[in-house]
């Protein structure tokens, strides 16, 4: 074994960390995303075979690597962890290929094989937790159909709502209107109808900086679509606590995501929101990429 990579693919970008076998990083590289679908599984193929070629480019590394462990958004079932692997160990990326969720892959970053709470939320939502006695349990990150409930895909959902209300008599005034269409470069709100029918969960992700710029500016519904949002993610994390106990100790809950990782915009809210449950902040930032090389190098040392 001489070198492993690991990529965290989402909707929004899929990122590369290429580790040594003593775990020193050796480089890093990215692309744009892709959530794996068994409708469209070769989109996410693409996705880290570019994160992968991009960080051995920046590294001056040869392909293929050692192994290759790939933490997908999407990935969750068997058959689509097992699709995801048939077709990238065709790619020559490495001599062994591992796929796992996203979620994994953040969570071993943060707590290792350790007890933990993990709340995510960016272009999707979902937590996860385990306890002391190795107890593992989920809450949400069913997608875009069935959950997602306070992630970017949802506050921009929610914005497209709030407007097409508002245009029909059935929701208050808002400011969203100019800078959607704008934005998506449409001239009526009933353009958003054909627009929604071939978005993109990233695309419409993208739209929810638009609701936190129009929230700061006084905007009541921009603010309620917000708060909604937060009070979706508490529950996220209440629903862990609860399916887990009791808890020896106060468990510890990593933040991660674009929504409430570091410098994210409801990262302040979400933990005004959680005060009175019992959690000790994790110290730091979750690094998903490098939690699914760490998972690499415990695979090549495994095998």
């Amino acid at each position: 074994m001489t070198l492993v990579i690991g990529v965290d693919g989402g909707g929004t970008s899929a990122k590369g960390v290429i580790l040594d076998r003593n775990g020193k990083e050796v480089a890093r590289g990215a692309s744009s995303g892709a959530v794996v679908t068994l409708q469209d599984p070769d989109s996410a193929v693409t996705a880290v075979a570019s994160a992968v070629r991009s960080a051995a480019m920046a590294g001056g590394v040869q392909l293929p690597v050692s192994v290759l462990w790939a933490g997908l958004a999407g990935a969750g079932s068997q058959m689509a962890r097992q699709v995801m692997e048939d077709k990238l160990s065709g790619r020559g990326l490495a001599d062994v290929v591992r796929v796992g969720t996203d979620v994994e892959a953040a969570f071993y970053d943060a707590f290792r094989s350790g007890p933990g709470v993990l709340l995510i939320a960016g272009t999707g939502s979902i937590a996860w937790g385990r306890n002391e006695e190795g107890q593992i349990h989920r809450a949400g990150g069913w997608g875009e159909h069935l959950g997602d409930e306070g992630s970017g895909f949802a506050i921009g959902r929610d914005a497209l709502r709030a407007l097409l209300r508002f245009e029909d008599g059935r929701g208050g005034p808002t400011s969203l209107k100019g800078p959607l269409l704008d934005y998506l470069g449409l001239d009526e709100s009933r353009d958003l109808v054909s627009w929604i029918s071939s978005a993109t969960k990233g695309q419409v992700s993208a739209l929810a900086p638009l609701v936190i710029r129009e929230a700061s500016g006084g905007d009541k519904v921009a603010k309620g679509i917000l708060s909604f949002a937060v009070a979706e993610l508490q529950i996220h994390v209440d629903g862990i606590l609860k399916q887990l106990s009791p808890w020896d100790e106060d468990p510890v809950l990593a933040l991660h995501g674009g929504l409430v990782g570091s410098g994210g915009p409801l990262r302040k809210p979400v933990i005004r929101s959680l005060i009175t449950l019992r959690l000790k902040l994790f110290e730091g930032e979750v690094d998903s990429p490098r939690g699914a090389a760490s998972l690499a190098l415990r695979t090549a040392v495994s095998t």
